[in-house]
């Protein structure tokens, strides 16, 4: 395949929204864990063993996933765990909107985990394969620039919406 100009530029895009998304997820959950809690009838003496279980089970799924991705990444190519990872924590997050229970949303966040530590290895990765040695670094900047602005993203729908919207909107 002919790397074009065209193909450099709609892969840094493609990699820096997906880690927008990543960004997003990582710290929406911080952001909408206690009206999430509440509104699926945790009690308030609970609310901090019930969120840590859920963030450790997000950060489990990031170790298991990192892991997989990798592996995955080496034999299937970068492209298909960049789209991979995200399908996969974006189907996530749109169900975590509809969660009833907190082992449900224990279970989401676990393998929402896992798609949220694929994708922004093999997309600094990809960016960098495909560009030359002496551009690199601007492509995986540009990624990270883009990514970063997940967090205030998340920070203003967080404070704009409900938990379930913001959920969605991450889906």
């Amino acid at each position: 395949m002919q790397i074009t100009k065209k193909n450099i530029v709609f892969t840094i895009l493609v990699a820096g929204l997906g880690y927008f998304v990543d960004i997003y997820d990582l710290l929406l959950f911080g952001i909408v864990r206690m009206p999430s809690l509440r509104a699926i009838g945790v009690p308030e003496n609970e609310m901090m063993n019930v969120g840590l279980r859920l963030l450790n089970m997000q950060m489990a799924g990031m170790l298991i996933g990192g892991v997989l991705w990798g592996i995955l990444g080496d034999k299937r190519g970068r492209k298909s765990v960049m789209f991979g990872s995200i399908l996969l924590y974006s189907v996530c997050n749109i169900a975590n909107a509809f969660v009833g229970d907190a082992e449900t949303y224990a279970w989401l966040r676990f393998f929402a985990g896992i798609g949220l530590a694929g994708e922004l290895g093999a997309a600094i990765t990809l960016v960098s394969e495909i560009m030359p040695k002496e551009t690199r670094g601007y492509g995986t900047s540009i990624v990270a620039g883009i990514g970063i602005l997940g967090a205030v993203f998340a920070a203003l729908v967080g404070d704009y919406f409900n938990w379930k919207i913001a959920y969605l909107v991450g889906g």
